[in-house]
């Protein structure tokens, strides 16, 4: 009779029958670091193509539950895929526009305060020259710091605005296809749960700790915006709705998003009421935004997503680096991609989870690959 029984997998051998032995583990840590880098260098080649691609795949996880939700109270395909669209690409587009009008507001505004600005500059250069510094010096530095500098350097960023357009035809492009996908996308992945059941639970785990991860900052982040417009305008200071939007947009941010939304608030304090002005925006600040988005705010989102503070702080650093502002804005959903693709997707390096994780494992707690449960799919 036939049987056929489990073997366990050979390792290579010589013509002789002697094992081949395994590559030490130095070396293929050397190769895994080797291959990182080439690819790192890789992204950061085509950051212009990836950016767009990677804030289309965020913006479609997020509003894919919309699809889910239509189907299962009997909407047709065609009502699902058109919300889905819909509703993207008003998120984006909305955002775009308030944050573009918020910018043209700006520029309108700082050529007001030009007197102001050259009386604070003329104040500093006669502090410093108290101190003995020579003056010559001092204006040699500072000739080119004026309210024309400042507005150029606006101008152009808002000027770039062309093209960041001829990108933003590729990026609804991509939502667009990829929002199509959408409606489709889940039923894929059940039909091969039963063979790939580890590669599906990491893409799961990808989009749920995405959204979870996207909920919260938003939460967090309209509570911050409102706090800090309200302040902002009780205080006096010019534009309070733009940088309530800024302080909105950089909660997403991980850990110094309060800080890029603080300097622009608290320089045009400077230039409206003086050094007191300033000072009392930036203690509200430290008092409101930094409490919520550098203490409270990075323990809840590490909790909800399994990444510490430091892995949250080390991965925006990271990905701001490779794909620019925008690496710094998705920093947190890219490094959930990353770890469902190299660690939730295989058993056998899910121990780091443990490692990277802001919660304490529960005593006695095994990963499935030390309990010799986990294996290969």
């Amino acid at each position: 009779m036939n049987r056929l029984t489990a073997r366990p997998a050979r390792h290579p051998v010589r013509p002789g029958g002697v094992p081949l032995p395994g590559l030490p583990r130095g070396v293929i840590v050397l190769l895994g670091t080797a291959s990182a880098v080439v690819v790192v260098a890789g992204m950061r080649g085509v950051a212009h193509i990836l950016g767009p691609v990677f804030l289309a795949l965020m913006l479609t996880v997020t509003v894919s539950p919309i699809t889910s939700w239509l189907r299962r109270h009997g909407a047709p395909v065609w009502v699902a895929m058109l919300s889905t669209i819909l509703v993207a690409n008003l998120i984006l587009i909305g955002l775009g526009a308030a944050l573009a009008y918020s910018v043209a507001q700006l520029i309108d505004t700082l050529p007001q305060y030009q007197e102001q600005f050259a009386g604070i500059r003329a104040d500093v250069v006669a502090s410093l020259t108290g101190m003995g510094i020579s003056e010559e010096t001092l204006r040699n530095a500072v000739a080119g710091v004026d309210p024309g500098a400042v507005l150029g350097l606006v101008e152009s960023l808002f000027g770039g605005i062309a093209g960041i357009l001829s990108n933003s035809l590729f990026l609804l492009a991509t939502l667009l296809f990829m929002c199509v996908d959408a409606v489709h996308f889940p039923a894929r992945l059940r039909s091969v749960t039963a063979q790939r059941p580890q590669v599906v639970g990491a893409f799961r785990s990808f989009a749920q700790g995405t959204r979870r991860y996207l909920l919260v900052s938003t939460v967090f982040g309209l509570i911050v915006a409102v706090i800090d417009t309200v302040a902002l305008w009780a205080l006096g200071v010019p534009l309070p709705l733009l940088w309530g939007l800024l302080s909105f947009i950089t909660n997403y941010i991980p850990n110094i998003g309060f800080i890029v939304g603080l300097v622009p608030p608290a320089l045009l304090a400077l230039l409206q009421g003086g050094p007191e002005l300033m000072l009392t925006v930036i203690v509200l600040y430290c008092a409101i935004n930094f409490v919520i988005q550098s203490i409270i705010q990075p323990k809840i989102v590490g909790d909800a997503v399994g990444v510490s503070a430091t892995v949250s702080f080390l991965s925006l650093i990271i990905w701001a680096w490779i794909l620019g502002p925008l690496g710094a804005l998705l920093a947190i959903p890219l490094t959930l991609l990353t770890k469902g693709l190299l660690i939730d997707i295989d058993p056998s390096t899910r121990w780091m989870n443990s490692l990277i994780s802001g919660e304490s494992p529960a005593p006695g707690a095994a990963t499935p690959s030390s309990n010799g449960q986990g294996g290969r799919q």
